[in-house]
């Protein structure tokens, strides 16, 4: 035992996973989590075994990035089986809820005529019963909704298939996230806690404030036999101190993706974070956890997709946000978890729902919810929301990955809300195909022609465009492209200049450009300050 006080490295990653898979929020709710164990877990872990010369070869093709196939440098199917097996009985009563999903769906498609439900109740699988409520919508179309607050207090929410690793890294090279389970590995320790556990709270503020590493090991249940491998997460050296902004203006930095932090002497707003808060070298120049403030006042999301709520990310700085604001949704559809009850399961104590056009207000601030159509596949997903931050006179509006179906809708906001100063528009327009993430959640067939139609894809040039007539906007950033090294692992992409997103975003930039509005399609880092009566400053 010690009483000498150590930080956590910078380069320690934090990272949540469940049954060993990187966690994400369709993890985290019973129901979904059911049917990725099943429909995507199962699916890979089995393909994997059967032919891991297979995935060997398609990890290598740059095109089959993001694609269902398990990257390791050697073989593993020895481990890849042990998982499985280990997966079938753990899981078993998730596993049996998606199969029974699978039943319920062709049930309701049969017998459900228009007439009464109420015989139909009967009718569904007995591990479903009094966690379902049978609907049809104004043309007789049969569903089911889930009482997905009463999932999470049932045998099908599991703290004990989640886990923590931790382990440092010195680049951002790593297997794409939704494909590769984490296998033991010699330099990684894996700490079997849930993911709301307050030990991660504490090791989170190490990186700050110096602590003990006996009482965070204690804390977090670390065995003797693991001890050489946790001290070596620590330092004696202090990291630099966050300097508060005190200035008369408004900053922004951006910090990668669609990671924004708003901040004035009075407040700060960090919007959809995902951040490489690493110290290591990196030939992109980015902002880090040090450049975030030591209370975080509130903490926007746009949307429930992987890129855009990083649990990696959230759960090391849960310990200064003090509020969280997601959409606001309880429709119970499989395909639309509500995100209030997945941050309440993770730990996070004040989550603040939003509804479209609906505000919060405090200070000389004013944060509005705003519309969010496509980028959803066409599915009924309530859990979306652009962001209108207004800071007294001073607005920005971050438009995400919105895809502007109908350009109407945003003439119907404009009066409302008026003209903005600064716009964030997403213009990853080509996405991916419905099935790449929604497909577990299908309990039916889909052609492949319907498949690749209906995408994950944000704004092209002409859709863009409808944004900045609209809202005539002063200054145009393009941003949640995903072009950033520290996305790979999360997203897949890597564009080339004949991609075409880069063209359509290079044509909105030079047209901006044109009508002598600032533009700029983001990358890595950047920082400005606005004056809240309008007179902007660009700062490098």
């Amino acid at each position: 035992m010690t009483n000498d006080l150590f930080y956590l490295k910078p380069n320690v990653v934090i990272g949540p996973f469940v049954d060993r898979w990187y966690a994400w929020t369709h993890l985290i709710s019973p129901a979904t989590g059911a049917m990725n164990v099943f429909g995507r877990h199962m699916r890979i872990m089995n393909s994997y075994i059967q032919a891991p010369q297979i995935h060997a070869e398609a990890v290598k093709n740059p095109k089959m990035k993001g694609g269902p196939f398990m990257d390791y440098k050697e073989p593993r199917v020895k481990e890849i089986e042990r998982l499985r097996d280990e997966t079938a009985i753990n899981r078993k009563k998730s596993i049996e809820f998606a199969e029974a999903v699978i039943v319920l769906d062709k049930m309701l498609k049969e017998n459900a005529r228009g007439y009464s439900m109420e015989a139909l109740y009967d009718k569904v699988p007995e591990i479903l019963k009094g966690y379902v409520e049978l609907v049809y919508d104004l043309n007789n179309n049969p569903s089911f909704r889930f009482f997905e607050s009463l999932l999470y207090k049932s045998e099908f929410y599991s703290k004990a298939s989640q886990s923590i690793a931790l382990w440092i890294t010195n680049n951002d090279e790593r297997p794409f996230s939704l494909s590769t389970p984490q296998l033991d590995d010699p330099d990684v320790l894996h700490l079997h806690i849930p993911v709301d556990h307050v030990g991660i709270d504490v090791l989170g503020r190490m990186k700050r404030k110096a602590g003990s590493i006996d009482k965070i090991a204690d804390i977090l249940g670390v065995k003797d036999s693991d001890r050489p491998l946790f001290d070596t997460f620590f330092t004696r050296q202090e990291h630099p101190k966050y300097r508060k902004y005190d200035g008369n203006k408004a900053r922004m930095r951006y910090f990668g993706h669609a990671c924004i932090l708003v901040e004035t002497k009075d407040v700060s707003i960090l919007v959809d974070p995902l951040i490489s808060y690493y110290g290591y070298e990196s030939s992109v120049s980015h902002f880090s956890d040090i450049d975030l403030p030591d209370v975080i006042d509130y903490v926007l999301i746009t949307h429930n997709h992987q890129d855009h709520i990083v649990f990696e990310t959230l759960l090391p700085l849960r310990h200064k946000i003090r509020n969280i604001i997601v959409p606001d949704s309880n429709s119970g559809a499989l395909q639309d978890p509500s995100l209030k009850l997945t941050f309440q399961a993770l730990g996070f104590e004040k989550v603040i729902t939003i509804g479209e056009m609906e505000e919060v207000k405090f200070e000389n601030c004013v944060i509005t919810g705003i519309p969010f159509t496509g980028e959803h596949s066409d599915l009924n997903i309530r859990t979306k929301t652009c962001f209108h931050i207004a800071i007294d006179k001073f607005a920005f509006l971050f438009v995400a990955d919105s895809r502007i179906l109908e350009a109407r809708l945003y003439h119907h906001i404009q009066r409302i809300i008026g003209d903005v100063d600064v716009i964030f528009l997403g213009m990853e327009c080509d996405g991916a195909p419905l099935s790449w993430l929604y497909g577990p959640l299908l309990t039916g067939e889909i052609t492949r022609e319907n498949d690749q139609s209906r995408r994950l894809s944000g704004c092209d040039f002409e859709r863009g465009m409808h944004l900045i007539d609209t809202f005539h906007p002063k200054e145009a950033y393009v941003y949640a492209m995903g072009q950033e090294p520290w996305l790979e692992f999360i997203s897949s992409i890597k564009y080339t200049p004949q991609s075409n997103p880069i063209i359509q975003s290079n044509r909105l930039v030079e047209e901006c450009t044109i009508r002598k509005i600032i533009t700029e399609r983001l990358y890595g880092e950047k920082e400005l300050l606005y004056d809240y009566e309008k007179q902007m400053e660009t700062v490098a």
